[in-house]
């Protein structure tokens, strides 16, 4: 992992991410329902395992991000953490007065996160952690909440679990069959939760490369959002594509969000 440091290895990182994106979206874009033929397995425990909690952890930690940006507004530091504890009411209320299984999970994430979180941070200032959290807030809206939601429903995108039986109700990525198609797989909401992750690599960017903390942060961080983005490929849920462009969106998300609040054009040389 390089360290961001000027404005040529912004671009460099950039232009890598792009190219890449565009050379697999024309690989998936012929060989989508191959993979996916190939590699299906709706019974899979790991994938299963992907579907049921890949989401939950992007949600604990758009709840962090939220809460330091609402508690900063304080100057005191024990108000800081009111927008925590608020969380974490709402955490209870989801497991006692919703009952539903997706709320009880996310209910108790928030629970354990943002407890956690007041812990570990309880005599630190809030306001240190403002840029970061409003990256992964401002990441949480542009990619899993207003690209892939909106896009979903232009697209309808039959699922590969969806398919009849001969395949023939399947269209590539770049002929979407529109929103009359009433399907959801293009692109992968989980996966653009799985990558919320993301922004915290640029927390760790100014440490050496031998550092034990950059190197967990950066293996859990990529290994989570490529293990939810495989998970859903692996119980027919989502094409190769659909995890594409949603891991695409999120790293270019977070690298423009970078340099709009890290990194100052002009001062960069």
């Amino acid at each position: 992992m390089l360290k961001i440091n000027t404005w040529s290895e912004i671009k460099k990182i950039t232009i890598i991410a792009l190219l890449t994106w565009l050379v697999l979206a024309i690989i998936f874009g012929f060989y989508d329902l191959a993979i996916s033929i190939a590699v299906v397995d709706e019974t899979s425990i790991w994938g299963i395992f992907g579907a049921d909690y890949g989401e939950t952890p992007g949600y604990a930690f758009i709840a962090i991000a939220l809460g330091t940006l609402l508690g900063s507004l304080f100057t005191n530091l024990m108000l800081q953490k009111i927008p925590a504890y608020v969380g974490i009411i709402i955490g209870v209320l989801f497991i006692l007065l919703i009952g539903d299984e997706s709320y009880i999970k996310t209910g108790w994430s928030l629970i354990i996160s943002l407890t956690l979180y007041v812990i570990i941070t309880w005599n630190k200032d809030w306001k240190n952690f403002r840029k970061i959290s409003g990256i992964i807030a401002l990441l949480a809206v542009i990619n899993p909440l207003v690209f892939v939601q909106i896009t979903k429903i232009l697209c309808g995108r039959i699922r590969f679990r969806d398919l009849d039986l001969l395949y023939t109700n399947f269209t590539p990525w770049f002929l979407p069959p529109g929103v009359s198609a009433g399907g959801s797989s293009f692109p992968s909401g989980h996966t653009a939760m799985g990558w919320m992750f993301l922004p915290l690599l640029i927390v760790v960017k100014d440490r050496k490369n031998t550092d034990p903390l950059r190197l967990l942060t950066i293996i859990l961080v990529i290994g989570w959002g490529l293990f939810v983005g495989f998970s859903r490929i692996a119980v027919g849920a989502h094409y190769a594509s659909d995890v594409l462009f949603s891991t695409g969106a999120a790293t270019i998300v977070t690298i423009f969000l970078y340099t709009r609040f890290y990194k100052k054009r002009n001062n960069i040389k």
